[in-house]
């Protein structure tokens, strides 16, 4: 009986701080501040690009104030006046990935972001802050903003065309998933409609994706390419597409991402959305998931239906990466002195502050990987790309094996708790 109140509790969260009346500060319109984000495997620093006045805002009218705590950056928003906190997001990002990799203690790089938040009435500062090394965060760049300055743009969008694959109500009570194409040609739209439609439905074919599908708005917004498909640059195959995406990002070679964010926000503009997902029309194994920033994948692979829910896992609910055996470009990219952000992971630190109250009494922790325990939620060494040091809830999840049933429990109820925030 224990263990069931304590799920309950976790599935419905209360978000008990006080919220932001949106109507006395906020517009039904977003502001998208751009900026690149640079630096090396020591130094980061922001470079202000443009501001940006889009028609729609998606997101909650109730809650405008962050209350999980994830991601590798933040941004908040304040009122000027007042100097009260009115919007805050966490997010994470690929340059930040690309710090932990070799060439980053040799070069410089920037790679292009923007943050998003409900148009301001009145003259507001905007905070962005990465998150250090011993957890905390750190404030990394700081600017005011008047909405009424003229040097925003407000621009009218490039008119892509958007097809509704599943409508359920208003953007503001709904999480709002947009899906771009890429390497599709003009030719290959109703292949492109067709493609949306079939992921999404791999999407909603998983727990708790299916139980909660009321909850959800999907769109698919078509932005044709010169070419079809993407770069595979180990084999020396490069193609005109919309959003330059790529294989072998890191050098990975099933890692596909894309850096042309300008691009990417401009087009999901022209529709309400709260995360963008990049379908790729490529038969190639890969994709990539970034927290409150973009996901990723191939659409037409036999593994696109583990992928592109794995990749969503990341992207929309900071969910971390369970596998600790495969290949990967980063170095010491978990401090296992602290707990990691994610909810998925843990490195016993605090780890009352992550899934120990489902864990039952009688499971050890840390939990031996036997197979009877198969279905049990414990901690279990391995998870976050580390073979000692971090652990994870479950034997095999969607975040650890594409071999795996669907989400563990502990990782399907951190997406309630998401799913939950964006349709209240």
């Amino acid at each position: 009986m224990k263990l069931k109140i304590l799920i309950i509790l976790f599935i419905f969260p209360i978000f008990s701080f006080a919220q932001v009346d949106f109507n006395k500060y906020f517009k039904n319109k977003s502001l998208r501040f751009d900026f690149l984000l640079g630096g090396n495997n020591k130094n980061v620093k922001v470079f202000p690009k443009q501001i940006k006045q889009e028609p729609f805002w998606a997101g909650s009218k109730t809650n405008l104030l962050d209350p999980f705590n994830y991601g590798t950056y933040r941004y908040r928003v304040f009122d000027l006046k007042s100097d009260s906190l009115l919007f805050s997001k966490g997010f994470s990002t690929l340059f930040q990935e690309w710090q932990t990799t070799a060439e980053a203690k040799e070069i410089d790089k920037t790679f292009y972001q923007a943050v998003i938040f409900p148009f301001p009435k009145r003259e507001i500062r905007l905070e962005i802050d990465a998150r250090q090394w011993e957890g905390d965060f750190k404030t990394i760049y700081i600017t005011e903003i008047n909405p009424k300055n003229y040097f925003i743009l407000s621009e009218i969008s490039t008119p892509y065309k958007s097809v509704d694959i599943l409508k359920n109500g208003e953007p503001e009570n709904k999480v709002d998933l947009v899906i771009l194409a890429e390497g599709y040609t003009l030719s290959e739209m109703d292949k492109f409609v067709e493609d949306a439609n079939r992921v999404s439905q791999y999407l909603f074919d998983e727990e708790p994706f299916k139980s909660e599908k009321e909850k959800f708005n999907v769109k698919a917004v078509f932005t044709p390419s010169q070419e079809s498909g993407t770069d595979i640059p180990g084999d020396n195959i490069y193609k005109n597409t919309h959003f330059n995406s790529t294989f072998y990002t890191f050098d990975l070679p099933r890692y596909l991402t894309t850096n042309d964010m300008e691009k990417i926000y401009d087009a999901a503009a022209v529709v309400p959305y709260d995360h963008i997902y990049v379908l790729v029309n490529t038969e190639r194994y890969g994709g990539g998931g970034f927290y409150n920033f973009v996901s990723v994948c191939s659409s037409d692979n036999q593994l696109t239906k583990a992928v592109f829910v794995h990749e969503f896992g990341h992207g929309f609910a900071g969910l971390g990466d369970e596998y600790y055996s495969s290949s990967v470009a980063y170095e010491d990219f978990y401090n296992i002195e602290i707990e990691p952000w994610e909810p998925n992971l843990t490195t016993l630190v605090d780890f009352d502050k992550k899934w120990e109250e489902m864990v039952a009494d009688s499971v050890s922790i840390p939990t031996l990987r036997k197979a009877k325990l198969s279905n049990v939620v414990g901690a279990y060494e391995g998870g976050g790309y580390l073979s000692k040091g971090i652990y994870s809830p479950f034997m095999d999840c969607r975040m650890k094996s594409n071999d795996a049933n669907g989400f563990c429990p502990v990782c399907e109820e951190a997406i309630k708790k998401v799913i939950q925030f964006y349709s209240e």
